[in-house]
């Protein structure tokens, strides 16, 4: 073991220097090239001489803000003939390794806890990779609270950090800002000590502040050398942000765990919507930065900006818009919502003959992420087109140039223009662009609508050695295996399925299909009916009934928050309100998040109005729950543009499932994928009791009884009339589940 840890430790001693002198290297050539810089920069001031226009006598600030003239990949290899330095002899090799993939930060630090306690836990090189929100130890960053504004300045501080603090020839300084968690040998250190004991996000954000090192960065400095690396599965699945974080999934194993939304997380990430005020604004802006700058920019550079600046204005005039003018005054003709194939998109747009990549290259590199401080005149700091757009921003409302309604404040809009210019390079067959025209052009949106997420899920799949998608609730199964597997190219047979038991005894659980209210109303909540009075009211009566044998709490999950709070206030107008809450005290889930822990102190003995796929079902209730009611069948609305895109798309490009249409079928999925979400809440343990009552009669149909979860369907009861299914709920003896409660109550129906 002694032999085994030196030469471990002589290996990483030995990729320290590696990386050292990589540094090291990459400091000379940024010397270097600044060096020549300022050589042009001085050769062109001498041969202009003392006539040179106002605008080109810039401010020592502002020398940073003309842009170095940019190359794609392709140009740099046909100029020097040579391939970019290769770093990879330079980097630790990364040991075949396990990548942990799960939602939420909080269920990754159940799994590590879960590690932490295991046998294992001692001799596994465990890391947990997270946000910049959950790892940064800066107060003066972490203060900023949002997200992007957090990142914005984590890489400020970077360009800060590596570029020079003084620049010969200048009389006058910079000040810049730079991390003092940011240095390379403590988060070395941060390394060695993730890599010796297991530890979790808490417990590495408490070794970054002790070793004044930052986490976030020091954790990727682990990875190579990881057995287990734990992340959040939107950083796997994001191709450059797994780049940039250093994943390499090259003969790896990757386990997706809560994957049953894996396929909407996907479409999500690669799709991106730019608005109409934002168009105009990023236009202003940046015709500002041109005009300012024309002299002195590079032919090329130059070039790229008025492509970018036609894009735009095409992208306005689609809207039915002209960026000369103030969005929020231009009103839209024709309201509405049009879908266009991406070619379509760029035909009609007349930017087909702009090479978009590069033009997406320019924005990427030259329009990322802008400082979260404000510019002021005593300290203005720059780094780049983004600031300059960023200072413009800030002033445009004082200085009258230009005024833009809803004009996003944290950075400048050319980083939601960079997202849908990535879009557009998809291919035709996989994406639709959405024109959203609202009211004016300001309301207005073009929105990317990623189609088929197979196309981004395949590096994943042919890289690694196995992908493992898992989860509580998986079915239906059917849109993973063909909507991501087979579209992705894996051979149906490579392809297997396991799904077990659960681990409750049968008599704990009882599941019942209701099919007809007390008064024998047959109980079907489709739009055409569940608006119906004497529906709500049959609902209300089931309720009733059912408090009178659950002495516990009771959770009510609704189709949609709208039609939650149309039975609420109908319950309220008949006063079937009132004779509910003698029985138990209400509550209604809050749409804000940050308010749904309140109403959860609270959860026993109480009724919550919920809805599917809410929050308040992420696994937060304990045992102590009597019942869980589901009203209805939460099929999404079919009339959404979207999901009317993504039926026709399905219907052309995969085969017909058991004679059904597979638009009908990802209907059907999608309603019971969220109808399984929320019964598999009321059992998490194995010593947990719940009934679940189904008020619907469809769910008795083989079609969607079938995608029940096997534990629950082959426990399933169907009562067509309510009479026996309350019978059996009374025979339910409960003591276990709530205080050790007496026999349920003898009640009868109302």
């Amino acid at each position: 073991e002694q032999i085994r840890r030196k030469k471990r430790e002589e290996r990483l001693e030995k990729i320290r220097q590696n990386v050292q002198l990589k540094y090291a290297a990459k400091r000379k050539r940024c010397e270097e090239d600044e060096a020549k810089r300022l050589l042009q920069l001085s050769k062109e001031a001498l041969s202009q001489g003392a006539g040179e226009d106002a605008l080109d006598q810039l401010d020592h600030n502002e020398e940073e803000l003309i842009l170095a003239e940019y190359e794609s990949d392709d140009e740099k290899k046909v100029v020097s003939g040579l391939e970019e330095d290769d770093d990879d002899d330079l980097e630790e090799e990364h040991v075949t390794k396990i990548y942990y993939c799960s939602r939420t930060h909080s269920q990754l630090s159940q799994f590590v806890r879960e590690v932490q306690k295991s046998p294992f836990g001692k001799d596994t090189r465990l890391v947990t990779l997270g946000s910049r929100q959950n790892l940064c130890v800066n107060e003066e960053v972490r203060r900023l609270g949002a997200l992007q504004l957090i990142n914005d300045r984590c890489m400020e501080m970077q360009k800060n950090k590596h570029g020079k603090n003084e620049n010969e020839g200048k009389k006058r300084r910079v000040s810049r800002t730079v991390c003092p968690f940011y240095s390379f040998e403590q988060m070395q250190f941060l390394r060695d000590e993730v890599l010796v004991e297991v530890k979790d996000i808490e417990q590495l954000v408490s070794l970054g502040r002790e070793a004044k090192a930052c986490p976030y960065y020091g954790s990727r400095f682990a990875i190579p050398a990881a057995q287990l690396v734990v992340l959040p599965y939107q950083m796997l699945l994001h191709e450059p942000t797994r780049n940039a974080a250093g994943i390499k999934l090259k003969d790896q194993v990757v386990i997706i765990d809560e994957a049953h939304n894996l396929i909407d997380t996907i479409t999500c990430i690669h799709s991106a919507e730019v608005s109409g005020s934002q168009l105009c604004c990023a236009h202003s802006q940046l015709s500002q930065y041109m005009e300012r700058y024309r002299k002195r920019l590079k032919a090329k550079n130059l070039m790229y900006i008025k492509q970018i600046l036609y894009l735009l204005e095409q992208f306005v005039a689609m809207l039915g818009g002209n960026v000369n003018q103030n969005p929020g005054c231009q009103a839209v003709s024709q309201t509405g919502t049009v879908l266009k194939s991406i070619n379509d998109f760029l035909f009609q747009s007349q930017i087909d003959n702009i090479n978009l990549f590069k033009l997406f290259g320019f924005v990427e590199r030259y329009g990322g992420p802008a400082s979260a401080v404000k510019t002021n005149k005593e300290n203005q700091k720059v780094a780049g087109l983004q600031d300059f757009l960023l200072t413009l921003q800030q002033g445009s409302d004082k200085e009258g140039e230009f005024r833009h309604p809803l004009l996003l404040r944290a950075a400048s809009p050319l980083m939601q223009i960079e997202g849908f210019l990535s879009a557009l390079t998809n291919a035709n067959q996989d994406g639709r662009v959405i024109l959203n025209k609202q009211g004016t052009v300001a309301q207005s949106s073009l929105k990317f609508l990623l189609l088929n997420p197979a196309v981004h899920f395949a590096k994943v799949v042919e890289e690694c050695r196995a992908v493992i998608i898992a989860g509580g609730t998986m079915q239906p199964v059917a849109d993973f295996r063909e909507q991501l597997l087979c579209c992705a190219g894996v051979d149906p047979a490579r392809v297997v399925e396991f799904s077990c038991g659960h681990v409750i005894p049968p008599e704990n659980i009882l599941p019942i299909i209701l099919c007809s209210g007390p008064s024998n109303q047959q109980l079907e909540f489709t739009y055409q009916t569940r608006d119906l009075p004497q529906m709500m009211d049959e609902t209300g009566r089931i309720l009733c009934n059912l408090c009178n044998v659950i002495p516990g709490g009771v959770v009510c999950f609704f189709p949609s928050y709208e039609y939650e709070k149309q039975v609420y206030g109908h319950w309220e107008k008949t006063g079937l309100l009132s004779r509910l809450a003698a029985r138990k005290k209400i509550f209604q889930e809050p749409k804000k998040a940050n308010q749904v822990e309140q109403v959860l102190v609270e959860y026993a003995k109480c009724i919550k109005l919920s809805r599917y796929g809410n929050a308040a079902k992420e696994g937060t209730f304990n045992k102590e729950k009597g019942c869980v009611i589901m009203v209805g069948m939460p099929y999404p609305n079919i009339k959404s543009p979207e999901l009317q895109e993504k039926m026709t798309w399905l219907d052309k490009t995969m085969p017909r499932a058991g004679g059904q249409a597979p638009s009908r079928v990802l209907i059907e999925n999608l309603c019971m994928k969220a109808v399984n979400q929320s019964i598999g809440r009321a059992i998490r343990h194995q010593k947990d009791f719940a009934s679940i009552v189904l008020l619907d009669h469809r769910y008795a149909r083989p079609a969607i009884f079938n995608k029940l979860p096997q534990w629950i369907r082959e426990r399933t009861q169907v009562k067509a009339a309510f009479g026996s299914a309350f019978a059996e709920l009374r025979k339910v003896r409960t003591p276990c589940i709530l205080c050790h409660c007496s026999p349920l109550s003898s009640s009868g129906p109302l």
